[in-house]
């Protein structure tokens, strides 16, 4: 149990059964009355997104949720193996559980794996991840008062945005929460 003056971002509640993440939230003291606490609550399992609103320092079910260095193994066409890096017990999600991170995952790749009770809940990578640019049309430089942008292919079969300048083969760095183009990796 905690009290909602407690809460921070990531943090796992249990309300009704249903486990939810805090994506955002803010104390708020009115001119009359006693305080509240806004927040911004994501379903783990699906997703899902909603306001809530709780009076200050009211106690909520903080969920145990333990989160674990894995490595990404390999998809076997049905799921996503994972290796927990700690006793190398292999643990295999599926594509639900995995989510957006797939469009960034490459093998030998770590990854945290959330889990509740012996059942994953979702993959967590790095802020940003480099991959290679599998394909990308060559840039033509024109009339324009501002830098362009073309579609690329990264190694992983993702499409995202890139500068005019980028060719076929070099590494980038993506955002693994927005997908966007970071900036040209140079070694």
């Amino acid at each position: 149990m905690a009290s909602t003056n407690d809460l921070k971002n990531g943090m796992v509640l249990d309300l009704d059964g249903q486990l939810w993440s805090v994506v955002w939230f803010q104390h708020h003291k009115p001119g009359k009355g006693g305080a509240i606490v806004r927040t911004k609550l994501k379903n783990v399992l699906s997703g899902k997104v909603v306001d809530k609103t709780f009076n200050a320092d009211v106690k909520v079910d903080v969920a145990t949720v333990d989160k674990r260095d894995m490595t990404y193994l390999y998809n076997d066409g049905t799921s996503y193996v994972f290796m927990d890096k700690s006793t190398y017990d292999q643990l295999q999600l599926t594509p639900e559980v995995v989510g957006d991170a797939v469009h960034f995952l490459l093998e030998n790749q770590d990854a945290i794996v959330a889990v509740h009770d012996e059942l994953p809940l979702y993959v967590e990578l790095p802020a940003s991840v480099e991959l290679t640019v599998e394909y990308t049309e060559p840039g033509l430089q024109g009339d324009r008062s501002s830098g362009g942008t073309k579609p690329a292919k990264l190694e992983t079969g993702y499409d995202i945005q890139v500068p005019l300048f980028l060719t076929t083969g070099e590494k980038v760095k993506v955002d693994t929460r927005t997908g966007d183009y970071l900036g040209r990796v140079t070694s």
